[in-house]
């Protein structure tokens, strides 16, 4: 299982310096490494170098929505089979490395290796996000051109993604310092590698960023209120906080207003973005049962255009309602039973005393998954590769039956 955990970890990494894998090269590189890691597993099961299989509660939605992707294509209910086939072959990956992750992380000590890993990738992306940000000559990597235009922070093309991998990634650090999951002397290097990505999200300057993580922070409190015994911790985490606003101001506060300022005269307007969504639910409403077919909203859109730019539109700018537009009410059940299933049994694992670091991560886990969907009712981080797959595997810890450490 090592050969597993660590290739997760490398199709992770990978998916977001590839600019969050949203290509056909890097996808393809995506699905051929998911595929190996499968095709490993299936080795070791038949060699019986493993004998159990975990079995996750929030599969079941998930094979849900494969399965209505099939009937598109086979059916046909898709208007659109090709791109509809494109789409379901991401979503299979997610659900591959889902399952995988589940066979593969099962103790607590597999659950500190994929933390201390998903710290340091947020610190690092961070850290890289910011030293482009002020040597940036406007291409990416210093690079690559932008042949379609967007506004860059870090390795993605779009700074609202960058701010949605770090929604994903500093709650775990936010938890681990609000319930003390670690040992004391490792709480300061925790506290900077979260304080950095939060300062690296303020100077992205994306606005639905810095809300949904306004909504983590309530959240967040919200939980630690709840639970006995935590209510003294809850300024544990605010050092963190207070060093992220001392980089965004030592680097100029004045300097982030104007980047807010120039930064949304040339983003999607708030009225572009009302156009789109309705045009979305004209979609959902059209074709109420099943939907037009995973994927195929660039090509089913321009029907419904209300607010014409020359633009093309391949999302409606709401990760909920594309999800109505594409799978149709049969598709919005699924999605309902899994954010349902996600909570549920997230805030009941919660409420049980587990070992301080099993019980921050899923603490983090739960309010990330929380962040994005806040996210996602005014962008698509769900279509971003990298973050959906983060966003699931995520949602696969909070929802995780407590842990036990067993033989590796």
């Amino acid at each position: 299982m090592t050969v597993i955990r660590i290739g997760i970890c490398v199709l992770i990494t990978f998916a977001v310096l590839a600019h969050g894998a949203v290509e056909p090269w890097s996808q393809a590189i995506l699905e051929t490494g998911a595929a190996a890691l499968f095709l490993w597993w299936s080795v070791l099961l038949v060699t019986r170098k493993t004998s159990e299989i975990s079995w996750s509660p929030l599969l079941w939605p998930l094979l849900g929505l494969v399965l209505l992707g099939l009937l598109q294509i086979f059916v046909p209910l898709s208007v659109y089979p090709n791109l509809t086939r494109m789409e379901l072959l991401r979503v299979a990956v997610y659900l591959l490395l889902f399952f995988l992750f589940s066979q593969a992380f099962q103790t607590a000590r597999h659950w500190a290796g994929f933390t201390w890993f998903l710290i340091l990738l947020g610190f690092s992306v961070a850290v890289f996000a910011i030293l482009q940000d002020l040597t940036s000559n406007g291409k990416l990597y210093w690079f690559r051109e932008l042949r379609f235009g967007g506004i860059p922070f870090g390795p993605f093309v779009n700074r609202n993604h960058f701010a949605g991998l770090m929604e994903l990634l500093i709650p775990i650090g936010l938890a681990i310092l609000a319930v003390r999951g670690v040992a004391k002397q490792m709480l300061p290097m925790v506290a900077l590698c979260t304080a950095l990505p939060m300062g690296a999200l303020f100077l992205s300057a994306s606005r639905g960023g810095i809300v949904a993580f306004g909504c983590e922070i309530l959240l967040l409190v919200g939980l630690l209120w709840l639970r006995r015994g935590e209510k003294r911790q809850l300024l544990t985490f605010i050092a963190a906080i207070v060093l992220a606003g001392g980089l965004v101001g030592w680097l100029g506060v004045d300097q982030v207003l104007k980047r807010f300022t120039a930064i949304h005269n040339v983003e999607v307007t708030e009225s572009r973005r009302v156009s789109m969504m309705r045009g979305g639910w004209h979609i959902f409403v059209d074709n109420l049962w099943t939907g037009t077919g995973l994927g195929t909203t660039i090509s089913v859109y321009p029907r419904y255009e209300t607010l014409y730019d020359g633009k093309i539109v391949d999302h409606v700018h709401n990760d909920h309602l594309e999800v109505l537009a594409e799978t149709g009410i049969v598709g919005g059940i699924c999605w309902l039973a899994f954010l349902g299933l996600t909570f549920g049994i997230g805030l009941k694992n919660l409420s049980i005393r587990n070992e301080p670091l099993t019980h921050a991560v899923q603490l983090g886990a739960l309010v990330a998954c929380g962040g994005l969907l806040v996210h996602g009712f005014v962008d698509f981080n769900l279509h971003i590769p990298s973050n959906a797959l983060l966003f699931y595997l995520l949602a696969g810890i909070s929802a995780a039956n407590p842990i036990l450490d067993l033989p590796s």
